[in-house]
């Protein structure tokens, strides 16, 4: 696998202890351990920086490396600055220096060194950062109308589009399925060795499998041109989509439709939970259907799902019973005891929804808000 990457590992890799030849036993080590090859593609990239930053300092042997040059690595990830002058973003530097600290982990597990010199390195406190965007229903409907179903191209491109939508699928998810992975009649896609290289069945809804078969029918034949293939969704030559085409695609009919929100493939992901938790959907079944490991990466949403929240806010908040600028709310007027709960409902014919047994109770108040 490592022969494809154009940059090689910087470094002998022929001196068993030099970093570069331990960099390559543990990529090894991951392949043999069933990583996604593209979680190993991701590691060798990243630890190769390090070994450039080492090597720029004379550093060669993976006993040189010492828990201050880690502390000096992190500080350079800080004031690293992109070519268009930014900072890497803070989950960028906390991804490189898991990488770095699960590799010396490794090496110590492997009795390869002696020390783990990353073993107290803490990492940067990511920023806790909601989806930047995600789109409205008419937003969603007006950019799949754009895709032409009179054309084999634009019929597919829908087909991709709804699928997107009703599952909320990563990209590579999208294109790496196969016609054996749609299931009719359960109305479920199988997602083979999504992210964490687990397999899932997600649940896709009648109108994108209606869209999907028109595309099987009339324009998939047509796009082969005889050529036989198991991706779903192909090429004018019968290959699979790369995923800068597919995310180029989705741009330009987020541009059609005159939604000026950043994204593509991962926009639709979004959308989906969102809508789906403003829907009344359990975070928990968000959480299979995206494929989330931790309840926590699915919980973001919940943030976000503003229209649930400002329905609770205006179904419980006293100031509900305001008319108006410059009126009173009738019940500030009362004498104190015609205000109590009992009182109120009484002559308002309404019970203060927001009032619970024990003021105290924190339980009821949190169950209020979800």
């Amino acid at each position: 696998m490592h022969g494809q990457f154009r940059n090689p590992i910087p470094g002998d890799a022929t001196d068993p202890e030099s970093l570069t030849a331990l960099l390559e036993q543990y990529l090894l080590w991951m392949e043999t351990h069933h990583y996604a090859q593209g979680t190993v593609a991701i590691r060798r990239i990243t630890l190769a920086k390090f070994l450039r930053w080492c090597h720029e300092r004379s550093v060669t042997q993976a006993r040189e490396v010492t828990r201050e040059m880690v502390e000096r690595y992190q500080r350079h990830l800080f004031h690293y600055r992109k070519r268009n002058g930014e900072q890497l973003a803070v989950s960028s530097q906390a991804h490189w220096l898991t990488a770095l600290r699960s590799w010396f982990s490794w090496m110590a597990r492997q009795r390869l060194i002696d020390a783990d010199p990353a073993r107290e390195m803490q990492l940067p406190r990511e920023e806790k950062r909601l989806p930047r965007h995600a789109l409205s229903q008419s937003e969603a409907e007006a950019v799949l109308a754009q895709a032409d179903p009179g054309t084999p191209f634009g019929l597919r491109n829908r087909a991709i589009l709804e699928t997107l939508y009703s599952t909320g699928l990563r990209r590579e998810e999208v294109l790496a399925l196969q016609l054996a992975d749609l299931d009719r009649e359960r109305s479920t896609v199988l997602v083979r060795r999504g992210k964490g290289n687990k397999d899932r069945f997600v649940p896709i809804g009648a109108r994108a499998v209606a869209w999907i078969e028109k595309y099987l029918v009339e324009a998939r034949p047509a796009l082969l041109g005889g050529v036989f293939t198991p991706n779903l969704f192909v090429t004018r030559t019968g290959r699979r989509l790369t995923p800068n085409q597919l995310s180029a695609t989705v741009r330009d009919y987020l541009e059609q439709a005159g939604v000026a929100k950043q994204g593509a493939c991962h926009l639709f992901r979004h959308t989906a939970a969102t809508l789906m938790l403003e829907g009344g959907a359990d975070v928990r079944y968000i959480q299979a259907m995206l494929g989330h490991v931790s309840l926590a990466t699915t919980q973001i949403y919940t943030h976000v799902t503003i229209a649930k929240l400002r329905e609770v806010h205006e179904r419980t908040h006293p100031a509900r019973l305001y008319r108006g600028p410059g009126e009173r709310a009738e019940h500030l007027d009362m004498p104190a005891q015609s205000r109590s709960p009992e009182n109120l409902a009484e002559r308002t014919g309404q019970w203060p929804e927001d009032s619970t047994d024990d003021p105290d109770d924190d339980n009821a108040a949190t169950a209020c808000v979800v």
